[in-house]
């Protein structure tokens, strides 16, 4: 009786002929290196992609940016925490009474409007109505 096989997880790897070792994520073509997938990893979440598209009408104050997305102030806080420390958002801070924090987009981030361009451009020609109300 043979004992049933299993498949490796993609960070196990699988021995080659070559000697080398492949993971399974290698075996289905993807490279981790794709520009498209990286890019996508750093953006893509829901809460970034709000947060950058909200930005791109200009520089906001936290409370703005909460209310325009709809996101509670703990994964706001950690959006932007996350965007400023990949060099997509600036934070500024104005010390009068009462203090401010604003964001804005940095030369990175505005470089990303034409991409959201084209997006919007796509989605309206190929998602439905009831696709883009969501």
């Amino acid at each position: 009786m043979s004992s049933p096989q299993t498949k490796p997880r993609d960070d196990e790897s699988t021995p080659r002929s070559d000697g080398e070792n492949e993971t399974d994520a290698d075996q289905h073509g993807h490279d981790a290196a794709c520009p498209v997938i990286a890019s996508i990893e750093q953006i893509g979440s829901q809460w970034r992609l709000a947060v950058l598209h909200e930005l791109l009408d200009g520089e906001q104050r936290f409370n703005e940016l909460k209310r325009s997305t709809d996101a509670n102030a703990r994964t706001l806080s950690r959006v932007l925490d996350d965007l400023g420390e990949m060099g997509f958002v600036e934070r500024r801070i104005e010390e009068d009474s009462p203090i401010a924090t604003y964001y804005s987009l940095s030369e990175k981030g505005e470089s990303l409007e034409p991409v959201f361009d084209e997006i919007e451009c796509w989605a309206g020609s190929w998602l439905d109505e009831d696709a883009l109300e969501k």
